[in-house]
């Protein structure tokens, strides 16, 4: 475990590592592809482009055939990186991911840009916040989430090598870096990064909200709360072990996601505890189709902030 660690102030688009990322893998690899939907500047793949245009197939807004065309070039032996909005690559595609990709076991890295609430005043439609429970849904399919840039790298990396049918989450929202300096791998399949050894409460996170959660794990030691941090960088499958650890040393959890509570990052964490160690938990998540208002705005509203998740341990403890 790692000792408790401070928020910094800078924040990242998440989009920006990815692009280099891929730039650098495919410079590697000539089996490295990108498949996108009309999406090249959203998914931050200009530079991309520029760089290896007979690479880059663009499909159109045709997200049932740009997961299909991607399918047939991961069975031609490439390696292809599929970058399209996450509501659209979860919701309008879900069939393919399923069939083409999952059923067929194909590695091929689906990569859901800007999820969560990450348009913001784009509404409902362009919020991508049922897409966990979705893709937890479908065998053979591992979720990946990762939490800032560094995890975002080192995912993407895990996943070149693992040859795995994969959904990633890469966040468009800006979020600091939370990975420890001293950390050799900032991504570590099937393994939640725990920061903090407090024995009052695990605060459970995961993209997004695992700064909010280091910012609530500050307020509540100031309070003499002792917390401890998880964070979830893979949704599927869980790290059961480091749950129910947590469950048994603290009087408590507070899991805290960018989706919905039916079916996500809670529901996982439920479904873990119920089987192996029952213990009081309190789920933050999205709780309805969300108001007009800006990233921000839609986390405050659902109480997906440093103050909402320090409020919510505050009770679960007592």
């Amino acid at each position: 475990m790692n000792a408790h660690s401070s928020v910094s102030n800078e924040t990242f688009d998440c989009r920006v590592a990815f692009s280099e990322k891929l730039i650098a893998l495919a410079e590697a690899d000539p089996r490295i592809v990108a498949v996108c939907n009309d999406s090249v500047g959203s998914s931050n793949l200009n530079a991309f482009r520029d760089l290896f245009p007979d690479r880059l197939i663009n499909v159109g807004i045709a997200e049932q055939n740009m997961v299909g065309v991607a399918a047939g070039l991961a069975n031609g032996g490439f390696i292809p990186f599929v970058c399209a909005a996450g509501p659209f690559l979860s919701g309008r595609a879900t069939e393919q991911v399923k069939a083409d990709v999952a059923y067929s076991n194909y590695g091929i890295v689906l990569c859901a840009m800007s999820p969560g609430m990450a348009y913001g005043e784009l509404g409902p439609t362009h919020h991508s916040i049922e897409d966990l429970s979705w893709m937890r849904a479908i065998d053979n399919l591992d979720v990946l989430v990762p939490a800032d840039p560094e995890q975002t790298k080192a995912a993407m990396d895990w996943a070149v090598a693992s040859g795995r049918p994969i959904y990633m989450r890469v966040g468009r929202h800006k979020v600091p870096s939370v990975t420890p300096a001293d950390r050799d791998v900032a991504f570590t399949f099937g393994k939640i990064d725990v920061t903090g050894d407090g024995n009052d409460v695990a605060l459970v996170a995961t993209g997004t909200l695992v700064s909010r959660a280091l910012e609530a794990q500050a307020i509540l030691a100031a309070d003499g709360i002792a917390a401890r941090v998880l964070n979830v960088s893979t949704i599927k499958p869980l790290d059961a072990e480091t749950i129910i650890k947590a469950a048994k040393e603290t009087k408590g959890l507070v899991i805290a996601e960018e989706g919905v509570l039916e079916g996500g990052l809670g529901a996982a964490v439920a479904t873990t505890l119920a089987e192996n160690h029952p213990a009081r938990a309190k789920f933050l998540g999205v709780t309805s189709f969300a108001p007009t208002g800006s990233t921000d705005f839609l986390l405050e509203h659902f109480g997906l902030t440093a103050k909402g998740i320090a409020d919510a341990a505050r009770k679960l403890v007592g």
